[in-house]
């Protein structure tokens, strides 16, 4: 746990790249301050965030930024969503609230008790999930103003088993999910998706996990903003649940790099 991690990054890529690489699960630091409002002992907390973190998700982006002929712009969460998660929506449409995994959860991935139920959220979603937000919708408007488009790719991963916070977990569990909106994902950056990740792992779509972030300011309103949710199997590059990483990480982050390299043209 940490009192003074810096909450989010915007690593540079290149000016003429219209790409995001958006990893908002891959830490695990806590403030203390924040650490002091969960209910869970030292080391039932080290087995939650086992379970929780897109573990290593952060080296696959980096990997792919390095390899990629025009280096894509990454937007990395340095906290974990332990503390917000930044791809919740704040309020009631946010489906994983009846799971108590809303913004700010109040429940475990195996539905036990992280923080009382009469938390209150604000606090945290003033101090984290708002300056968060902003950060990242200006990241997306300075490539529009860049380049005229903005392609956010939400770079994730998940367990091999379906864990009971999971509202969507009895359908597949491919190697490669590709999540997507009806709004933000054109069916280009799809097929590039599939062309690309299908080299290396066989690719399913919105199962388990459907959607893609995009910052509420452009969420429906803006078709130059697009954007593809890419979930990835842990058993494919880790050991699970919280364990290194392995020779599949390094294939994967090589799928990626062909994904960045396709959509920036």
């Amino acid at each position: 746990m940490t009192s003074a991690a810096p909450s989010f990054a915007l690593l540079p890529g290149a000016a003429a790249s219209p790409v995001i690489l958006h990893v908002p699960h891959s830490a695990r630091a806590i403030p203390a301050k924040v650490r002091a409002g969960i209910v869970l002992d030292d080391g039932a907390l080290e087995r939650e965030l086992d379970h929780i973190t897109d573990a290593h998700t952060a080296e696959i982006a980096e990997e792919a930024a390095r390899r990629a002929g025009t280096a894509p712009w990454r937007f990395v969460n340095r906290l974990s969503r332990l503390v917000v998660d930044p791809e919740r929506f704040p309020d009631d449409r946010e489906e994983m609230g009846a799971v108590g995994m809303g913004a700010v959860y109040t429940r475990t991935t195996h539905r036990g008790e992280l923080r009382p139920p009469d938390t209150d959220p604000e606090p945290l979603v003033a101090r984290y999930f708002r300056p968060y937000a902003r950060a990242m919708t200006d990241a997306v408007a300075e490539r529009l103003a860049a380049v005229g488009r903005a392609v956010v790719v939400d770079v994730h991963s998940y367990p091999t088993e379906p864990l009971p916070y999971e509202l969507h977990g009895a359908g597949p569990r491919p190697p490669v999910c590709l999540g997507t909106d009806a709004f933000h994902t054109p069916p280009e950056l799809l097929a590039a998706a599939r062309t690309a990740f299908g080299e290396v792992a066989d690719v399913g779509l919105d199962s388990p996990f459907s959607g893609t972030y995009v910052p509420l300011a452009h969420y429906r309103k803006d078709p130059r903003v697009s954007a593809l949710m890419v979930e990835i199997r842990r058993d494919t590059y880790m050991s699970e649940p919280g364990g290194p990483a392995g020779p599949g990480l390094v294939r994967l982050a090589g799928a990626l790099t062909a994904l960045v390299d396709a959509v920036t043209g």
